[in-house]
Protein backbone atom coordinates (compact mmCIF):
# COMPACT_ATOMS: atom_id res chain seq x y z
CA UNK A 1 0.00 0.00 0.00
CA UNK A 2 1.44 3.55 -1.06
CA UNK A 3 1.77 6.65 1.70
CA UNK A 4 -1.76 7.93 0.17
CA UNK A 5 -3.55 5.06 1.41
CA UNK A 6 -2.63 5.20 4.61
CA UNK A 7 -2.75 8.76 4.93
CA UNK A 8 -5.96 8.26 3.92
CA UNK A 9 -7.04 4.97 6.51
CA UNK A 10 -5.72 7.09 9.61
CA UNK A 11 -7.94 9.74 9.01
CA UNK A 12 -11.15 7.70 8.36
CA UNK A 13 -13.42 6.85 11.38
CA UNK A 14 -13.72 3.17 12.01
CA UNK A 15 -16.98 1.65 10.60
CA UNK A 16 -19.88 1.47 13.39
CA UNK A 17 -20.43 -1.87 14.13
CA UNK A 18 -24.39 -3.78 14.40
CA UNK A 19 -24.75 -5.15 18.39
CA UNK A 20 -25.69 -8.52 18.19
CA UNK A 21 -28.40 -9.55 20.54
CA UNK A 22 -32.34 -9.32 20.94
CA UNK A 23 -34.21 -6.35 18.93
CA UNK A 24 -35.23 -3.46 21.02
CA UNK A 25 -38.24 -3.53 22.47
CA UNK A 26 -40.78 -0.59 21.68
CA UNK A 27 -41.52 1.81 24.03
CA UNK A 28 -44.77 2.29 24.95
CA UNK A 29 -45.27 5.63 23.24
CA UNK A 30 -43.56 4.37 20.09
CA UNK A 31 -46.29 4.79 17.66
CA UNK A 32 -45.00 1.82 15.48
CA UNK A 33 -47.29 -1.38 16.51
CA UNK A 34 -44.99 -4.39 17.05
CA UNK A 35 -45.35 -7.00 14.63
CA UNK A 36 -48.06 -10.02 14.88
CA UNK A 37 -46.86 -12.93 17.29
CA UNK A 38 -47.39 -16.62 15.68
CA UNK A 39 -49.34 -18.58 18.42
CA UNK A 40 -46.96 -21.12 19.76
CA UNK A 41 -47.74 -24.84 18.21
CA UNK A 42 -49.63 -27.11 20.74
CA UNK A 43 -47.10 -29.26 22.34
CA UNK A 44 -47.67 -33.09 21.98
CA UNK A 45 -48.74 -35.16 25.32
CA UNK A 46 -46.12 -37.04 26.94
CA UNK A 47 -45.96 -40.73 25.74
CA UNK A 48 -46.33 -42.90 28.17
CA UNK A 49 -44.49 -46.19 28.32
CA UNK A 50 -47.13 -48.26 30.64
CA UNK A 51 -49.11 -50.54 27.89
CA UNK A 52 -53.15 -49.80 27.58
CA UNK A 53 -55.40 -52.86 29.07
CA UNK A 54 -57.07 -53.11 25.92
CA UNK A 55 -53.89 -54.14 24.09
CA UNK A 56 -52.90 -56.82 26.12
CA UNK A 57 -53.14 -60.16 24.29
CA UNK A 58 -54.38 -63.36 26.33
CA UNK A 59 -53.52 -66.28 23.22
CA UNK A 60 -50.10 -68.13 23.56
CA UNK A 61 -47.78 -67.20 21.32
CA UNK A 62 -46.83 -70.36 20.04
CA UNK A 63 -48.69 -73.21 20.59
CA UNK A 64 -46.46 -76.42 21.75
CA UNK A 65 -46.52 -79.32 20.31
CA UNK A 66 -48.59 -82.01 20.93
CA UNK A 67 -47.12 -84.56 23.17
CA UNK A 68 -46.62 -88.05 21.66
CA UNK A 69 -48.22 -90.87 23.42
CA UNK A 70 -46.23 -93.24 25.30
CA UNK A 71 -46.23 -97.27 24.87
CA UNK A 72 -49.07 -99.07 27.11
CA UNK A 73 -46.63 -102.50 27.22
CA UNK A 74 -44.21 -104.65 25.95
CA UNK A 75 -40.70 -103.51 25.82
CA UNK A 76 -41.11 -100.50 24.69
CA UNK A 77 -42.98 -99.14 27.74
CA UNK A 78 -40.35 -100.82 29.77
CA UNK A 79 -37.91 -98.31 28.10
CA UNK A 80 -40.41 -95.41 28.45
CA UNK A 81 -40.62 -95.92 32.40
CA UNK A 82 -36.59 -96.64 32.60
CA UNK A 83 -35.81 -92.86 31.12
CA UNK A 84 -38.23 -91.07 32.77
CA UNK A 85 -40.35 -90.58 29.27
CA UNK A 86 -36.94 -89.56 28.10
CA UNK A 87 -37.08 -92.20 25.58
CA UNK A 88 -40.40 -92.51 23.64
CA UNK A 89 -40.44 -95.15 21.03
CA UNK A 90 -44.14 -94.67 20.83
CA UNK A 91 -47.23 -96.94 20.33
CA UNK A 92 -46.32 -100.26 18.68
CA UNK A 93 -48.39 -101.50 15.31
CA UNK A 94 -50.33 -103.95 17.38
CA UNK A 95 -51.40 -100.80 19.66
CA UNK A 96 -52.15 -98.58 16.95
CA UNK A 97 -54.54 -101.11 15.64
CA UNK A 98 -56.25 -101.58 18.95
CA UNK A 99 -56.85 -98.01 18.82
CA UNK A 100 -58.62 -97.96 15.66
CA UNK A 101 -60.61 -100.53 16.48
CA UNK A 102 -60.75 -98.90 19.66
CA UNK A 103 -62.19 -96.07 17.29
CA UNK A 104 -64.38 -97.73 15.42
CA UNK A 105 -66.21 -99.42 17.59
CA UNK A 106 -66.96 -96.07 19.94
CA UNK A 107 -68.23 -94.54 16.80
CA UNK A 108 -71.60 -92.48 17.36
CA UNK A 109 -74.62 -94.51 16.63
CA UNK A 110 -78.47 -93.75 16.79
CA UNK A 111 -80.80 -96.09 17.40
CA UNK A 112 -81.25 -99.65 18.34
CA UNK A 113 -78.97 -102.35 16.98
CA UNK A 114 -79.32 -106.13 17.71
CA UNK A 115 -76.11 -108.56 17.14
CA UNK A 116 -77.24 -112.53 16.65
CA UNK A 117 -74.65 -115.45 17.71
CA UNK A 118 -75.07 -118.74 16.28
CA UNK A 119 -73.22 -121.72 16.50
CA UNK A 120 -73.24 -125.03 17.35
CA UNK A 121 -72.87 -126.41 21.00
CA UNK A 122 -69.61 -126.43 21.81
CA UNK A 123 -67.46 -123.92 19.44
CA UNK A 124 -68.15 -121.24 22.55
CA UNK A 125 -70.77 -119.50 21.11
CA UNK A 126 -72.21 -118.28 24.60
CA UNK A 127 -67.87 -117.42 25.26
CA UNK A 128 -68.06 -115.36 22.22
CA UNK A 129 -71.44 -113.50 22.89
CA UNK A 130 -69.81 -112.29 26.65
CA UNK A 131 -66.93 -111.11 25.59
CA UNK A 132 -68.05 -109.26 22.54
CA UNK A 133 -70.83 -107.96 24.45
CA UNK A 134 -67.72 -106.68 27.60
CA UNK A 135 -66.04 -105.66 24.47
CA UNK A 136 -69.34 -103.12 23.38
CA UNK A 137 -69.91 -102.04 27.23
CA UNK A 138 -66.17 -101.16 28.29
CA UNK A 139 -65.78 -99.17 24.94
CA UNK A 140 -69.09 -97.51 24.94
CA UNK A 141 -69.76 -96.34 28.36
CA UNK A 142 -72.20 -93.60 27.00
CA UNK A 143 -74.46 -96.27 25.97
CA UNK A 144 -76.22 -99.45 27.51
CA UNK A 145 -74.87 -103.24 26.15
CA UNK A 146 -77.29 -106.04 27.30
CA UNK A 147 -76.50 -109.75 26.77
CA UNK A 148 -79.73 -112.02 26.05
CA UNK A 149 -79.92 -115.22 26.29
CA UNK A 150 -81.72 -116.54 23.32
CA UNK A 151 -80.69 -120.40 23.42
CA UNK A 152 -83.87 -122.09 25.05
CA UNK A 153 -81.64 -125.84 25.55
CA UNK A 154 -80.13 -124.58 29.28
CA UNK A 155 -78.24 -121.56 27.64
CA UNK A 156 -75.49 -120.23 30.14
CA UNK A 157 -75.26 -116.68 29.21
CA UNK A 158 -75.88 -116.07 32.98
CA UNK A 159 -72.82 -117.89 34.11
CA UNK A 160 -70.75 -116.09 31.96
CA UNK A 161 -71.52 -112.61 32.94
CA UNK A 162 -73.30 -112.69 36.34
CA UNK A 163 -74.16 -115.79 38.21
CA UNK A 164 -76.19 -113.86 40.90
CA UNK A 165 -78.79 -112.68 38.32
CA UNK A 166 -82.24 -113.88 38.60
CA UNK A 167 -84.48 -112.11 36.67
CA UNK A 168 -86.56 -113.44 33.56
CA UNK A 169 -88.39 -112.92 30.27
CA UNK A 170 -91.33 -113.64 32.02
CA UNK A 171 -90.81 -111.29 35.04
CA UNK A 172 -89.95 -108.64 32.16
CA UNK A 173 -92.54 -110.02 30.11
CA UNK A 174 -95.19 -109.77 32.75
CA UNK A 175 -94.01 -106.64 35.35
CA UNK A 176 -96.37 -103.65 33.40
CA UNK A 177 -94.93 -100.90 36.23
CA UNK A 178 -91.49 -101.37 34.66
CA UNK A 179 -91.07 -97.42 33.44
CA UNK A 180 -87.39 -96.46 34.25
CA UNK A 181 -83.99 -98.08 33.56
CA UNK A 182 -84.19 -98.36 37.52
CA UNK A 183 -87.10 -100.71 37.16
CA UNK A 184 -85.32 -102.33 34.32
CA UNK A 185 -82.03 -102.80 35.78
CA UNK A 186 -83.60 -104.99 39.17
CA UNK A 187 -84.41 -108.02 36.48
CA UNK A 188 -81.29 -108.22 35.01
CA UNK A 189 -77.64 -108.40 36.48
CA UNK A 190 -73.74 -107.04 35.03
CA UNK A 191 -70.40 -107.55 35.43
CA UNK A 192 -67.30 -105.18 35.82
CA UNK A 193 -67.35 -104.03 32.04
CA UNK A 194 -70.82 -102.44 32.35
CA UNK A 195 -72.78 -105.18 30.14
CA UNK A 196 -76.08 -106.17 31.43
CA UNK A 197 -77.66 -109.52 31.23
CA UNK A 198 -81.08 -111.31 30.93
CA UNK A 199 -80.52 -114.80 31.92
CA UNK A 200 -82.99 -117.32 29.52
CA UNK A 201 -84.64 -120.03 32.24
CA UNK A 202 -84.95 -119.20 35.85
CA UNK A 203 -82.18 -120.68 38.26
CA UNK A 204 -85.05 -122.10 40.54
CA UNK A 205 -88.57 -123.63 40.12
CA UNK A 206 -89.49 -125.65 37.44
CA UNK A 207 -88.50 -125.13 33.97
CA UNK A 208 -90.16 -123.09 31.92
CA UNK A 209 -89.55 -123.26 27.97
CA UNK A 210 -89.15 -119.68 25.91
CA UNK A 211 -92.02 -118.53 23.09
CA UNK A 212 -91.62 -116.33 20.71
CA UNK A 213 -94.27 -114.11 22.28
CA UNK A 214 -92.39 -114.08 25.45
CA UNK A 215 -88.95 -113.30 23.88
CA UNK A 216 -90.94 -110.44 21.67
CA UNK A 217 -92.57 -109.03 24.66
CA UNK A 218 -89.49 -108.65 26.54
CA UNK A 219 -86.77 -107.88 24.17
CA UNK A 220 -89.20 -104.82 22.98
CA UNK A 221 -89.39 -103.32 26.67
CA UNK A 222 -85.36 -104.08 26.72
CA UNK A 223 -85.47 -101.83 23.75
CA UNK A 224 -86.40 -98.36 25.53
CA UNK A 225 -83.13 -98.63 27.48
CA UNK A 226 -79.99 -100.10 25.65
CA UNK A 227 -78.55 -99.29 22.71
CA UNK A 228 -76.98 -102.65 21.69
CA UNK A 229 -78.77 -105.92 22.64
CA UNK A 230 -76.11 -109.11 21.85
CA UNK A 231 -78.50 -111.90 21.45
CA UNK A 232 -76.97 -115.49 22.50
CA UNK A 233 -79.12 -117.88 19.76
CA UNK A 234 -79.96 -121.52 20.22
CA UNK A 235 -77.61 -123.93 17.91
CA UNK A 236 -80.75 -125.06 16.07
CA UNK A 237 -82.01 -122.84 13.17
CA UNK A 238 -85.37 -123.92 13.22
CA UNK A 239 -86.12 -122.85 17.04
CA UNK A 240 -89.03 -120.58 16.78
CA UNK A 241 -87.52 -118.27 19.23
CA UNK A 242 -84.46 -118.24 16.66
CA UNK A 243 -86.72 -117.73 13.81
CA UNK A 244 -88.09 -114.56 16.02
CA UNK A 245 -84.55 -113.35 16.99
CA UNK A 246 -82.91 -113.99 13.15
CA UNK A 247 -85.97 -111.92 12.39
CA UNK A 248 -84.65 -108.72 13.97
CA UNK A 249 -80.63 -108.66 13.52
CA UNK A 250 -78.48 -106.05 12.47
CA UNK A 251 -75.18 -108.26 11.95
CA UNK A 252 -74.91 -111.70 12.94
CA UNK A 253 -71.61 -113.94 14.62
CA UNK A 254 -71.11 -117.70 13.18
CA UNK A 255 -68.93 -119.00 15.64
CA UNK A 256 -67.50 -122.36 14.48
CA UNK A 257 -64.58 -124.53 15.99
CA UNK A 258 -61.45 -124.54 13.45
CA UNK A 259 -61.66 -128.31 12.32
CA UNK A 260 -63.82 -129.50 9.20
CA UNK A 261 -66.97 -130.70 11.22
CA UNK A 262 -67.13 -127.11 12.79
CA UNK A 263 -66.29 -125.36 9.35
CA UNK A 264 -69.02 -127.57 7.66
CA UNK A 265 -71.69 -126.71 9.89
CA UNK A 266 -71.46 -122.98 10.16
CA UNK A 267 -71.19 -123.18 6.24
CA UNK A 268 -74.63 -124.93 6.32
CA UNK A 269 -75.60 -121.94 8.36
CA UNK A 270 -74.44 -119.55 5.91
CA UNK A 271 -76.61 -121.74 3.22
CA UNK A 272 -79.62 -121.81 5.08
CA UNK A 273 -79.71 -117.89 5.72
CA UNK A 274 -79.22 -117.72 1.42
CA UNK A 275 -81.80 -120.26 1.17
CA UNK A 276 -84.08 -118.24 3.55
CA UNK A 277 -84.02 -115.05 1.55
CA UNK A 278 -81.76 -113.64 4.47
CA UNK A 279 -78.78 -112.51 1.97
CA UNK A 280 -78.77 -109.06 3.44
CA UNK A 281 -77.96 -110.19 7.03
CA UNK A 282 -75.37 -112.95 5.66
CA UNK A 283 -73.84 -109.74 4.46
CA UNK A 284 -73.55 -108.15 7.53
CA UNK A 285 -72.00 -111.71 9.29
CA UNK A 286 -68.90 -112.30 10.84
CA UNK A 287 -67.45 -115.90 10.99
CA UNK A 288 -65.26 -116.42 14.04
CA UNK A 289 -62.78 -119.77 14.11
CA UNK A 290 -62.63 -120.11 17.89
CA UNK A 291 -59.72 -122.55 18.94
CA UNK A 292 -61.45 -123.37 22.30
CA UNK A 293 -59.35 -126.10 24.08
CA UNK A 294 -56.08 -124.89 21.90
CA UNK A 295 -55.03 -127.95 19.72
CA UNK A 296 -56.29 -126.23 16.60
CA UNK A 297 -53.75 -127.08 13.51
CA UNK A 298 -52.58 -123.84 11.78
CA UNK A 299 -52.74 -125.24 8.42
CA UNK A 300 -56.36 -126.44 8.88
CA UNK A 301 -57.58 -123.21 10.40
CA UNK A 302 -55.91 -121.21 7.35
CA UNK A 303 -57.45 -123.38 4.87
CA UNK A 304 -60.81 -122.98 6.41
CA UNK A 305 -60.40 -119.32 6.99
CA UNK A 306 -60.25 -119.01 2.92
CA UNK A 307 -62.85 -120.90 2.19
CA UNK A 308 -65.30 -118.48 4.02
CA UNK A 309 -63.21 -115.42 2.60
CA UNK A 310 -63.44 -116.43 -0.88
CA UNK A 311 -67.49 -116.43 0.02
CA UNK A 312 -67.12 -112.67 0.59
CA UNK A 313 -67.32 -113.25 4.51
CA UNK A 314 -65.60 -111.40 7.21
CA UNK A 315 -63.40 -114.10 8.92
CA UNK A 316 -61.29 -113.41 12.80
CA UNK A 317 -59.96 -116.26 13.84
CA UNK A 318 -59.69 -116.18 18.33
CA UNK A 319 -56.72 -118.47 19.68
CA UNK A 320 -57.02 -120.53 22.81
CA UNK A 321 -56.87 -118.38 26.28
CA UNK A 322 -56.75 -120.65 29.25
CA UNK A 323 -59.25 -117.43 31.03
CA UNK A 324 -62.26 -118.62 28.70
CA UNK A 325 -62.00 -122.40 28.77
CA UNK A 326 -62.97 -123.19 32.62
CA UNK A 327 -65.76 -121.00 32.57
CA UNK A 328 -67.41 -118.62 35.38
CA UNK A 329 -67.13 -114.99 34.80
CA UNK A 330 -65.27 -113.40 31.46
CA UNK A 331 -63.04 -110.37 32.50
CA UNK A 332 -61.98 -109.05 28.69
CA UNK A 333 -60.19 -106.44 30.56
CA UNK A 334 -57.73 -107.91 32.92
CA UNK A 335 -57.63 -111.41 32.20
CA UNK A 336 -57.91 -112.16 29.08
CA UNK A 337 -54.25 -112.36 26.95
CA UNK A 338 -53.12 -109.56 24.56
CA UNK A 339 -53.82 -110.96 21.53
CA UNK A 340 -57.18 -112.87 22.69
CA UNK A 341 -58.68 -109.16 23.21
CA UNK A 342 -57.37 -107.93 20.07
CA UNK A 343 -59.68 -110.74 18.20
CA UNK A 344 -62.48 -109.53 20.17
CA UNK A 345 -61.56 -105.86 18.97
CA UNK A 346 -61.38 -106.76 15.71
CA UNK A 347 -64.68 -108.98 16.03
CA UNK A 348 -66.50 -106.08 17.37
CA UNK A 349 -65.35 -103.24 15.08
CA UNK A 350 -66.39 -105.75 11.95
CA UNK A 351 -70.03 -105.69 13.78
CA UNK A 352 -69.69 -101.65 14.66
CA UNK A 353 -69.16 -101.08 10.52
CA UNK A 354 -71.93 -103.14 9.74
CA UNK A 355 -74.01 -100.87 11.84
CA UNK A 356 -72.93 -97.65 10.24
CA UNK A 357 -73.73 -99.04 6.81
CA UNK A 358 -77.53 -99.50 8.13
CA UNK A 359 -79.71 -97.12 6.38
CA UNK A 360 -82.15 -94.96 8.12
CA UNK A 361 -85.26 -96.04 6.71
CA UNK A 362 -87.10 -99.10 8.44
CA UNK A 363 -85.45 -102.42 8.74
CA UNK A 364 -85.74 -104.73 5.56
CA UNK A 365 -87.07 -107.71 6.47
CA UNK A 366 -83.81 -110.47 7.70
Amino acid sequence: MNQPDDFLRDRLPPARQTPVGPPPRPQANDPRAAPPQRPAPPRPAPRSDRPSWSDIDFSPGVEPEPRRPGPKYGWRRVVYQATFGLVNLGPSAGEKQDAAYEATIGSTLRGNYKVGVLGKGGVGKTTVAASVGSIFAELRRQDRVVAIDADTAFGRLGSRIDPQTSGSYWEIAADKNLQSFADVSTRVGSNSAGLYVLAGEPTAGPRRVLDPAVYREATSRLDRHFTIAIIDCGSTMDAPVTQEALSDLDALIVVSSPWADGASAAAQTMEWLAAHGRTGLLHRTVVVLNDSDGHSDKRTRSVLAHQFVDRGQTVVEVPFDPHLRPGGVIDVKSELARGTRRRFLQISAAVAGFFAARPESPREPR
